[in-house]
């Protein structure tokens, strides 16, 4: 299997090492990991910013359901943007890397459980659901998973960089993270693994537990539903949500939540490259593009863009 050393600057209190040679087929493995890489970022960019605007265009879209949708094509971006670009390029530091990778992290481990529950309250309270999920309702939801991110992330970065680091300046992954980051530090980071840890079952089990007992509810209402039409829509609603939140959670549970005597650098850069790269790509594909609304809605978008660009286009809310 090959492995890529990814190198990043670092505080000025790493002692540097001189670089090992590379062999002579490095170069070649790490272009093509570029473009693979360059490529994938690519297609999630344009999937979710074409989410984001159907959404936006489209008023048949404006429901809670929708918006947490495009709040998550959002977050996903923005979660891409902090990690891909600097795996190519570098461009970002460490420390800055660190933060918006895991702000936008955990703002999606919230965001996926606030779509659990818009699902839970449109399958198993639907005469409430407007009430329920109005657009404050909404607002706060999204609103309170960005600022627990953003809070996570300050605990978190502020924790590391407070460490006095000795050993090279080479971090072995594909981009900053916490427990490669730790292992270069020359001091005892027990209190700091211990903080990485309780974060780790805040944003991931906590989440996890809300969505499976959500599920619970959801399925034994489904059961009950009468007609086999009526239980495969039920289904169909929700599929896609679980599908992502099964990649996302169980790959990000296998790296936080695991000992630290059973975490091999190989296997989790495997695993990381699967959450932090797949993940975001899916988002667009399984979560949106699958829904019939959004292909309607997508169908109208280009009518109005045909529309607008003879000069004969209405108001996009009302298209």
């Amino acid at each position: 299997m090959i492995i890529i050393t990814h190198f990043f600057p670092l505080p000025s209190s790493f002692r540097p090492r001189p670089p090992s040679v590379l062999k002579p087929n490095s170069t070649a493995h790490r272009l093509g990991f570029f473009f693979v890489f360059l490529t994938l970022y690519l297609l999630t960019l344009f999937g979710n910013v074409i989410i984001v605007i159907v959404i936006h265009l489209d008023h048949h879209l404006y429901t809670p359901m929708y918006f947490f949708l495009s709040m998550l094509s959002i977050s996903e971006t923005c979660y891409t943007v902090a990690i891909i670009p600097c795996m190519l390029s570098s461009l970002l530091s460490c420390a800055t890397q660190l933060f918006f990778c895991l702000t936008f992290s955990i703002n999606n481990c919230f965001l996926l459980t606030a779509r659990g529950y818009d699902c839970y309250v449109a399958i198993c309270n639907p005469l409430q659901y407007s009430v329920i999920m109005g657009k404050e309702s909404c607002i706060q939801l999204a609103s309170g998973s960005l600022g627990i991110g953003l809070g996570m992330a300050i605990v978190q970065v502020t924790s590391v960089f407070g460490l006095p680091f000795c050993d090279a300046f080479v971090i072995s992954h594909f981009f900053c993270d916490m427990r490669p980051l730790l292992k270069l530090a020359c001091t005892d980071t027990t209190v700091n693994e211990i903080i990485n840890f309780v974060v780790s079952v805040f944003v991931l089990v906590l989440p996890m537990g809300l969505v499976f007992i959500s599920y619970v509810l959801i399925i034994s209402t489904i059961l009950k539903i009468a007609s086999a039409e009526g239980q495969k829509k039920a289904f169909d609603t929700c599929a896609s949500h679980l599908t992502v939140v099964i990649i996302y959670y169980g790959c990000a549970s296998i790296i936080y939540l695991k000992p630290k005597s059973q975490s091999f650098l190989g296997q989790d850069r495997l695993i990381s490259m699967t959450y932090t790269v797949i993940t975001p790509l899916l988002n667009p594909i399984v979560y949106s593009l699958r829904n019939k609304e959004v292909k309607d809605a997508l169908c109208r978008a280009r009518e109005y863009i045909g529309l607008y660009n003879s000069g004969k286009a209405q108001n996009p809310a009302s298209f």
